[in-house]
């Protein structure tokens, strides 16, 4: 059965539910960025028990295009029995004016910080209008756990990031590992087999090959819902663990001007996307979602592996993805 109900995303949005606890920090626990498209590394084998260790491999990546986020608001909550609730919540002075698309922006800071809580967020947005291969303007809200160290720590650490940006490198650095949570790539109405995976009946069967054998004994007298059938499939919120940090690459300055260390846009760009021309973080594997879908990125909750310092890089394909 695997994921129930299959049902469209309610929010393009990602939603995350759960955050582990970390040592570390306090920092923040999350980050987001926009899927610009994959290709291929070669890269020394860093895993100390492959028969390849030390030998160059090929390595698939997914290009995650990482722009600086900024803080507009702090919300505390307080947990009881019942779960979390919002305390108190503080706003910075200086709101971007794009956030007028998402709310009223108020003309001058408010809030307060109570004298109880139990866990800090930061309430962060994206900043689209830097990225060149999305249309979108309108920027995305989401809060963002900060975690290690004692709660008065947390309150001051996000208390300094209110109203600045932030970058992925104050989330992860290269070598770790990531759970990445977006919303799949949409492909409508579909039927059994291509929904479920089922098994196609036998060509001799009488009138369809592509449906399920049977909708279930005569008895409960009523179709279950544990019965494959046709409906919605893709644009599903899906969460990949443990994906590991191969390289995240940020502006470096030469001759007074900034560029990026490593290019990484092939040639004639990504396929509907185009160039990267802000920071990006190379992830191993694939990632949910299609090109230009927002992707949230968080603390591993069951890491099994160790991580590592750092990962050489040999060669990266900027061949075109276009097929010609």
């Amino acid at each position: 059965m695997a994921y129930y109900p299959r049902k469209r995303a309610k929010s393009i949005v990602p939603r995350i539910r759960t955050w582990p606890e970390i040592e570390d920090g306090p920092r923040i626990q999350g980050f987001a960025g926009y899927k610009a498209g994959m290709t291929h590394l070669l890269t020394v084998d860093w895993r100390k028990t492959t028969t390849t260790k030390g030998q160059e491999i090929w390595t698939p990546v997914t290009v995650i295009e990482v722009p600086p986020m900024k803080v507009a608001g702090v919300r505390f909550y307080t947990r009881d029995m019942y779960g979390l609730h919002s305390s108190g919540e503080v706003w910075a002075e200086e709101l971007d004016e794009d956030l007028k698309k998402r709310f009223p922006v108020p003309k001058k800071s408010h809030g307060r910080v109570p004298k109880e809580y139990d866990e800090v967020r930061i309430i962060a947005h994206t900043q689209p209008r830097l990225v060149s291969g999305i249309p979108l303007k309108t920027p995305d809200i989401m809060e963002i756990r900060v975690g290690g160290g004692t709660i008065e720590e947390r309150k001051d650490y996000a208390m300094n990031l209110l109203g600045k940006e932030i970058k992925f490198s104050d989330f992860k650095s290269e070598g770790k590992f990531v759970d990445v949570v977006a919303v799949t790539k949409g492909k409508g109405f579909q039927g059994h087999v291509k929904r479920f995976g089922v098994k196609l009946l036998n060509h001799k069967n009488r009138k369809h090959r592509r449906m399920i054998g049977t909708l279930g004994p005569w008895h409960p007298d009523w179709v279950r819902y544990t019965v494959p059938q046709a409906g919605q499939t893709g644009y599903h919120q899906r969460t990949e663990y443990n994906k590991r940090i191969i390289k995240y690459v940020d502006f470096v300055e030469e001759n007074g001007e900034k560029k990026l260390a490593m290019d990484i846009t092939p040639k004639g760009g990504f396929l509907h996307y185009g160039e990267v021309k802000n920071p990006y973080v190379l992830l191993h594997g694939s990632v949910p979602g299609p090109a230009k879908r927002l992707v949230k990125m968080r603390d591993p909750v069951r890491q099994v592996l160790e991580d590592v310092d750092a990962i050489e890089i040999t060669y990266v394909s900027r061949e075109s993805k276009q097929g010609v």
